[in-house]
């Protein structure tokens, strides 16, 4: 059983380096298929970087996670697909991890998450993600799911602008038996950092509040979150 990893990516330079060399470090790399990195059209040296590597597949796609994610999934050959963020490190061994949840029936899951920043908000935010319930998800977790469950439900909806991680989840969790793995994810809290570690924290609640009601859409989730968040 062998493992695709895909990580969409836009002026990414120094994250996409360092993900790379750890990603080499703390997985077997008889588990791993490909490494491959899906560009959204990145104006730094973010390209540069990633064909230093000549193990690591680079493609390019339009901009936009859904699309950039699905287009990685349509070049992927392995038997699960991992979509990760470059700036979230899984725990080692995550490899072995996912492969031992899906022989043990477990089609798609995630990591529980930790943050690389003690700010009472996000060690309260991360607390919550150790908990198998679609309500405590979010892509910055990393996701895995087997490519014959990933083609079924069609994959990333393209439609999402923002929020496409969640929508893809809340199907999975419909579908599927899903795990939450109990190792830590680490991620960068670099958005909480630009923006207000309260104030996204809030905007983060009131998005997920308001699709989860059917109240915001698409549409009205990307005008809010471009209104409010950098």
């Amino acid at each position: 059983m062998k493992i695709s990893i895909i990580i969409p990516v836009l002026n990414e330079q120094k994250n996409s380096e360092n993900i790379i060399k750890y990603l080499r470090e703390n997985a077997n790399k008889e588990n791993i298929k490909e490494i491959i990195f899906v560009d959204g059209g990145s104006i730094d040296k973010t390209v540069e970087v990633i064909t230093k590597y000549p193990e690591v597949i680079l493609i390019k796609s339009e901009r936009g996670r859904a699309i950039q994610m699905n287009s990685g999934a349509k070049k992927a050959s392995g038997d699960i697909l991992y979509f990760l963020h470059c700036d979230s490190f899984p725990p080692k061994h995550f490899d072995t991890f996912m492969i031992q949840s899906v022989l043990k029936g477990y089609s798609s899951g995630c990591f529980k998450m930790k943050f690389d920043s003690n700010h009472i908000v996000l060690k309260i935010s991360e607390w919550f993600t150790k908990f198998n319930s679609k309500s405590c998800r979010g892509g910055d977790q990393s996701l895995f799911v087997t490519k014959k469950v990933f083609q079924n439900l069609k994959g990333f909806n393209e439609d999402f602008v923002i929020y496409e991680d969640n929508e893809f989840i809340f199907r999975l969790y419909k579908e599927t038996k899903f795990t939450v793995i109990q190792k830590n994810i680490i991620t960068s809290s670099r958005r909480y950092r630009e923006n207000g570690f309260f104030k996204l924290q809030f905007h983060f609640m009131i998005i997920h509040v308001l699709y989860r009601l059917k109240i915001f859409n698409q549409t009205q989730i990307v005008t809010y979150y471009k209104r409010n968040i950098i």
